[in-house]
């Protein structure tokens, strides 16, 4: 039998091989952590709960503030309506077209930043620090700085790049006012991507990698076969973390196109039923299906890593 078929075998055995019992440690740890989170779970609940079914109630009327005497129940037009409608689905492409690229180029960023501070010697704190620092300026304020900087008039970014014409305007069309947003999206978030990648890092014994090492693997093999593999359940609540923010951007949108050129993301679309146009009944209906889909993609990310935590403990 060829080694592959043997390696083959061995990994269906253990999947199909019954899973042991739930250690004595992993059931305290189970049960301190929802001692812990019970205290927060219940105050979230009593905070967010009332707004929650607030907005779900409401979404079942024809509400227009301007005109509260005439409130209509509709059931569940005002979903049919949001579902139906071609604006909504253009701007949930534009909030997970940001989510994907911009979470994506975060993992890559993220992680070089991580793996040049997990091996730093000298200087840690500070380059820490430094790297940390747009991740701690209020996002409109970055949204502003960004805004000035793909300026085609005063702005340095046409001047820094060489294939781009002096007065080229970023924010004069779709595809170069979406990477404008993106950009300063990258820019702002990526330090929290690097902070949870770090953690991660801190977990990989050195011991397996030092093994790797002598056994002659390259420095891409123990990436992949080493370090990746140990980081799966760092990485996955990095990404967790950061998809769930990057489906819910408004700020960025707000201040640098305030949803010209069809860059409007879901966010931005409640809020301008809601805020601008007074239409308090769909407003809500688009909030309760922003929740939804935010529990879709979370779901999602957590069926795509599959990871075992108990495993990741090494229990």
């Amino acid at each position: 039998m060829s080694t592959t078929a043997i390696q083959t075998a061995t990994r269906e055995d253990q999947e199909t091989a019954p899973r042991a019992p739930e250690s004595d440690r992993a059931k305290a740890e189970n049960s301190l952590g929802h001692k812990l989170v019970a205290p927060a779970i219940v105050l979230m609940l009593l905070v967010t709960a009332f707004p929650m079914l607030r907005a779900l109630y409401l979404s079942l009327f024809q509400y227009t503030l301007t005109a509260p005497e005439e409130r209509e129940f509709v059931g569940l037009n005002n979903y049919l309506v949001a579902l139906t409608d071609q604006l909504f689905w253009r701007d949930t492409l534009n909030t997970v077209m940001i989510m994907v690229i911009t979470v994506a180029v975060e993992l890559v960023i993220g992680f070089a930043f991580a793996m040049v501070m997990h091996r730093l010697i000298f200087a840690r704190g500070v380059v820490r620090t430094s790297i940390l620092i747009p991740y701690g300026i209020i996002t409109v304020v970055s949204g502003f700085a960004w805004q000035f900087a793909f300026s085609n008039t005063n702005g340095f970014v046409n001047g820094w790049l060489p294939f781009i014409e002096e007065n080229f305007n970023w924010f004069g069309e779709y595809g170069s006012s979406m990477i404008a947003i993106m950009v300063s999206e990258i820019w702002k978030t990526t330090p929290f991507m690097s902070l949870l990648l770090l953690a991660g890092l801190a977990q990989v014994s050195e011991d397996m990698l030092e093994a790797a090492k002598v056994d002659g693997a390259t420095w891409f093999q123990r990436l992949f076969k080493v370090i990746l593999p140990n980081m799966k359940a760092a990485i996955m609540v990095a990404v967790l973390f950061r998809a769930l923010d990057a489906y819910r951007i408004f700020d960025n949108i707000y201040v640098m196109t305030a949803g010209a050129n069809g860059t409007e993301s879901i966010s931005f679309l409640t809020y301008r039923q809601v805020i601008e146009q007074f239409q308090l009944g769909i407003g809500s209906a688009l909030s309760v299906l922003l929740f939804l889909s935010v529990l879709v993609v979370a779901f999602l990310i957590v069926k795509l890593f599959r990871v075992d935590l108990a495993s990741a403990r090494q229990e």
